[in-house]
């Protein structure tokens, strides 16, 4: 399935669940220390199925930075997604 997500987009969406701005997360950044709960990974996951991106909960936090959830999103899209 192609996505529309970009990885800003994760960023921005991964950043607003933190209260945080997107420039203050790096792409290594581990988000459950940053403070991210289950609660805001399986709304994530949520909104991000709507918008095509094939990903669990599970594979969210068992490597939770941003660059991990990128190449899962990435790999699995037939369509290719841009940064």
């Amino acid at each position: 399935m192609t996505t529309s997500l970009t990885l800003s987009d994760l960023r921005a969406d991964v950043a607003e669940m933190l209260f945080l701005e997107p420039e203050e997360l790096s792409d290594a950044d581990d988000l459950l220390e940053q403070g991210l709960d289950s609660i805001r990974a399986v709304q994530l996951v949520e909104r991000w199925r709507e918008r095509g991106a094939e990903v669990s909960f599970i594979e969210l936090v068992e490597r939770p930075t941003l660059a991990h959830w990128w190449t899962l999103i990435t790999s699995r899209s037939s369509g290719g997604a841009h940064a």
